[in-house]
């Protein structure tokens, strides 16, 4: 019997969580999901310096937006006396050794085998000390690592999704598993960890595939088994440059602050390289757990295109009811702006985030001080303006309140119209209504403001039309 799938996701709190890391969260909470296993959470705050407790918090924060629950959760700085455990293992069979070399030594050293045209890397002078010459440099000095012995061969890696991927290790050189035995590095703690916690997958970003064979080597020289690997494609920007924590707009807090409501997110980042069978772009994550596959997942970088992000944002918006959107659009918009099911008919439709919200309907609460010019419909004149603009006042008065509705006014409206002149009553109109170039229709925008108050701003476009 196969055990039971366990997988990981083992972020540094040294950042905001970023959207590619929650690509790769969600791809290992899906695997677990569809194969009935563990989702874990890993910490891996070993760099003191770097990780703080705010990241940690905004990277659960984020995970749970998503709805991407962790099974358990461990803490590397919580784990230090294990893997002084197996340091020490490893030291008594002489499988690390302690190095002296300073990084003005190393540097020259690399820089020499550049010149002679080998590959850069450390040439193990300290791999050979005596117990003896070690302790008199530990009495002199207090700079030393760890070093691991890399047995020269060849490493195939077997590749959930990317096939078998070979590496010789005659080109990496003896690696540095810890600063001391208090100390351990990333190499060392995940090797350590991913045996420890049952891990029976690793999936992760292609970045990491070059640590694969140094994992498993430590893994062979502990004499743990190591996990089945897969690595996700690199998300690349649209000018299929690297994404990275250096451009704005890469942590996921960017993207809740913006509006996008996180089914929109969770669809679009589980299409970051993924697809499924039959060609579909809208699943839930229901369907996304029934139709994960890793075999489905492509080799090459999956651009992150922010259209296709928002127009997913949209479609989830459609689906919210009006008082879902309300209560949701609240947490966006200044306090004292109310919104009504007649606001949000008229505006939803253009909303690709809650974010746009604000800009397509500060009119409703605040008509803005715009140029008469705006109310001339191409080369009308302002008499011809007034006179259209007393003409839709003189309907919409004959309106009684409660059938101040969209479907009413636009019937009692376009009978005093031609068709072929619709524009130079609607412009005007509408105009007079929003303060804008771009507006909801001027029915729409009279239902949700009432008969009052579309009739007073009807008659400030009449003031504007005699100045």
């Amino acid at each position: 019997m196969s055990p039971k799938v366990r997988v990981r996701f083992a972020p540094s709190p040294t950042g905001l969580f970023h959207i590619g890391s929650a690509r790769t969260a969600l791809f290992n909470w899906l695997f677990a999901k569809k194969e009935g296993g563990v989702f874990v959470l890993r910490v891996e705050d070993t760099d003191t310096e770097r990780s703080k407790p705010e990241f940690e918090e905004d990277l659960k924060i984020g995970l749970q937006w998503l709805g991407l629950e962790w099974d358990e959760f461990y803490k590397q700085s919580e784990r230090t006396q294990i893997y002084e455990k197996y340091l020490r293992k490893l030291l008594d069979e002489n499988k690390i050794y302690y190095c002296f070399c300073s990084k003005e030594d190393l540097e020259a050293e690399r820089q020499a085998m550049i010149v002679a045209g080998f590959p850069p890397k450390y040439s193990g002078r300290c791999s050979q000390l005596s117990k003896e010459e070690v302790d008199e440099k530990m009495e002199k000095s207090s700079t030393h690592v760890l070093r691991f012995r890399v047995v020269p061969k060849i490493i195939t890696v077997k590749d959930m999704i990317r096939g078998s991927v070979k590496f010789d290790t005659e080109l990496m050189g003896d690696l540095i598993v810890a600063k001391d035995l208090n100390q351990p590095l990333y190499n060392f703690t995940v090797v350590v960890d991913d045996a420890t916690m049952n891990i029976t997958h690793v999936i992760r970003g292609e970045d990491h595939l070059s640590n694969t064979p140094k994992q498993i080597l430590i893994s062979e020289a502990l004499g743990l088994t190591s996990p089945e690997f897969a690595h996700l494609p690199m998300i690349l920007n649209p000018d299929r440059s690297k994404m990275s924590k250096r451009f704005s707009d890469t942590s996921l807090t960017d993207y809740i602050n913006q509006g996008y409501l996180k089914e929109a997110v969770v669809n679009f980042l589980a299409y970051l390289g993924w697809h499924p069978k039959e060609d579909k772009e809208i699943m839930t994550i229901d369907e996304l757990v029934a139709e994960f596959d890793l075999k489905r997942t492509q080799k090459g970088g999956a651009v992150f295109n922010s259209e296709k992000l928002d127009w997913l944002n949209s479609y989830y918006i459609s689906k919210l009811t009006n008082q879902e959107f309300i209560d949701f659009a609240k947490k966006f918009l200044p306090y004292d702006w109310e919104l009504t099911e007649a606001i949000v008919a008229s505006v939803r439709a253009r909303t690709k985030k809650i974010t746009d919200l604000r800009e397509l309907v500060d009119f409703y609460f605040e008509l803005s001080n715009y140029a008469s010019e705006l109310l001339r419909w191409k080369e009308m004149g302002f008499a011809e303006v007034a006179e259209n603009l007393r003409k839709a006042k003189d309907v919409a008065t004959n309106i009684p309140e409660d059938d101040f509705k969209t479907q009413k006014l636009e019937e009692a409206l376009n009978i005093i119209v031609n068709q072929d002149k619709r524009g130079e009553l609607f412009w005007p109109l509408r105009v007079a209504l929003s303060g804008k170039k771009i507006s909801p229709g001027p029915f729409e925008v009279m239902e949700a403001l009432g008969k009052e108050e579309s009739l007073r701003r009807i008659d400030s476009a009449l003031d504007k039309c005699e100045k």
